[in-house]
């Protein structure tokens, strides 16, 4: 239920990991923070990243040139906050999906 919600959410919004996923697996499956992060990133990669993407696509909606700058910004971006994850006490990760990630 969890994915199915984070999808729909996902497909009509952009959202669904940090807002759903990871708070619904902390609370629900009682998984660390941290693991469920990790969780959500790995379950949300293939259908999110593919399927979307060719569902636009086929309508025309995809802007490729703008969407490599945001791609090469993100990977910047993640593997910052990836690291950093690993460097802030618990209570500031808590904080930060609390605030809306």
């Amino acid at each position: 239920m969890i994915g199915l919600l984070a999808g729909l959410l996902s497909g009509l919004f952009g959202i669904g990991g940090g807002i759903i996923v990871v708070p619904a697996l902390v609370l629900l499956l009682g998984l660390d923070l941290r693991s469920a992060t990790g969780t959500s990133l790995a379950a949300l990669l293939l259908p999110v990243g593919i399927l979307r993407v060719m569902t636009y696509a086929r309508t025309g909606t995809v802007r490729l040139p703008v969407a490599a700058l945001l791609a090469c910004g993100m990977l910047l971006g993640t593997a910052l906050g990836a690291r950093m994850a690993f460097s802030l006490p618990e209570i500031t990760l808590r904080l930060g999906v609390a605030g809306g990630g």
